[in-house]
This record gives structure tokens, sequence and C-alpha cells, in this order.
């Protein structure tokens, strides 16, 4: 009678800790592999989420992140000025890396495709003129896809060149920005667009957050970015380097990491 007890203690325990890891007599789930609660289902990788950024300190990226400036150096980068490439030219001192006029664009060594991209970013306290020459930079997502940095706080522009639009296309859903002096942030979702040789299979995708408000949502990007014309697709690698704009003024960036976007059930 006592064996029987502890069979049947075991085999309840056995059941418990089956259903704790999952199950296989659950139904299938449409399209995938799997079963509902499927024990068999990979894991996710395991991130360490880093940290927020103050005023005072930029935050740690998260543990997985590709960090493309700390603050130190920029052996990640190079400029880029029309079809010269040099070694960066821009500023670096007190964890930031600022823009020096006329020395090119910085572009990031390595590339990418579908990324978060965590970009952070300061218009100088003595800031000067307006419109469009108050603080202009630029984020440009596969040397391309602009997401427009400027001096918005107090300085009126067009609405879909003032910062955070996607420029020449979208504006913000709101206006986020702090006053000059103050690091502001963004935080990008991008998926690339794909191309079949000329053919586009589907378009530019981004979700953007300014300083941790939502100002676009899985907005669907006409193309590249331009200057007073409507955007169109031309076809090109799958991954492309990001790249920050150098536009004449002393804009400073710093704590820009990049996580590439996996896949669901990767092992």
């Amino acid at each position: 009678m006592i064996k029987l007890h502890l069979a049947l203690f075991a085999a309840a325990t056995a059941g418990l800790v089956l259903a704790q890891l999952g199950y296989d007599d659950t139904p299938q789930l449409p399209g995938q592999p799997w079963r509902v609660h499927d024990g068999r289902r990979p894991r996710p990788p395991v991130v360490a989420p880093g940290t927020f950024s103050t005023q005072e300190q930029p935050g740690r990226p998260p543990s997985d992140a590709i960090v493309l400036f700390d603050g130190k150096d920029l052996s990640a980068w190079v400029n880029r000025r029309g079809k010269q490439v040099t070694e960066p030219r821009w500023k670096v001192e007190n964890g930031y890396v600022e823009v020096v006029k006329g020395t090119g664009d910085l572009v990031s060594r390595e590339k990418f495709g579908d990324a978060q991209f965590h970009i952070e970013w300061m218009i100088p306290p003595d800031v000067r003129g307006e419109g469009q020459n108050r603080g202009n930079s630029g984020v440009l997502i596969m040397e391309r896809y602009e997401i427009q940095v400027l001096d918005s706080f107090d300085n009126l522009t067009y609405a879909d060149g003032q910062a955070g639009a996607i420029y020449g296309q979208w504006p913000p859903l709101v206006n986020a920005c702090r006053r000059p002096g103050e690091w502001q942030s963004y935080d990008i979702i991008f998926e690339a667009p794909v191309f079949d040789g000329e053919k586009l299979v589907k378009p530019a995708y981004v979700t953007v957050l300014h300083n941790g408000v939502l100002i676009h949502h899985h907005k669907e990007l006409m193309g590249p970015m331009v200057h007073r014309q409507v955007a169109h697709y031309t076809p090109h690698a799958a991954e492309e380097s990001l790249m920050l704009q150098d536009h004449n003024e002393p804009v400073r960036y710093r704590n820009i990491w990049v996580r590439r976007i996996g896949k669901y059930d990767a092992q």
C-alpha cells in the first residue's frame, strides 16, 4: 500500500513538473511547428537590460548590444565626405562626440539591416540661427533613411523637417524636444526594405521614441531621404551603415548602440 501511494505521488509530481516545463497534448499553433505551451520550444536567450541614462551620464547598454560609441573613441567609425573616406575627424571630449563642420558625415564601419538603434544627442546650449539652421544634423539608417536632428524646442520650421521627423515624409506625432543644452534620445526600431532584383518586395518600416515618447509607430517609409522631392526606392544591399550627418552645426552625440533584431525560436 505504501509503495502504491509512493508511485502515485511520484507520478503526480512528474506531471506537475511536466506542466511547469510545457505540454505535448495541446493544440497546434497556426503557422508554427509548435503546440500551445510546447515544452520543446526553444527558450529565448537571456539579455541583461542595462540602465537608463541621466543628464549627467549615459546609461549602460543591454548586454547583447553592439556599442558604436562609448564616449572614448571613434574606432567603430569613418568620416565620409562625398566619395572621400578618412579616419574620423569629429571631436571627442567629455564623453561625447561633436560634429566638426566640413569634415563629412560619420559612418559606422559595421553594417545593419533590421535593428534597434539607441542614439543620444544634444543641441549645444549656445546654439544660434533659426529654422533649419539651428542645430541641424540627422540620424540616417542604412545611410539613407533619415530621422531629423534639430533644435525644435522653440524653433519653427516645416513639420516634416523638425526634430524627430522622417525627413521630407512624415512629421513626428508629437514634439517631444528638450531645450538646447539637454541630452535627448532616439530609440529606433527599423525594419529594412526587401528587394528582389530591381523590384521592391517590402518597404522599410520604422518605430521611433523620442525621449521615451512614441513619435512614429511602425510607419512605412516612402524611400530614402531627399530634399524638396518625393522619395522613391532604389535597390540596395540588405545591410548598410549607420550615418550621423555633418550639417555644419556642432551637434553632440553619445551612448550609441545597436541590437540586431533576431528571429523567434532561434537556437
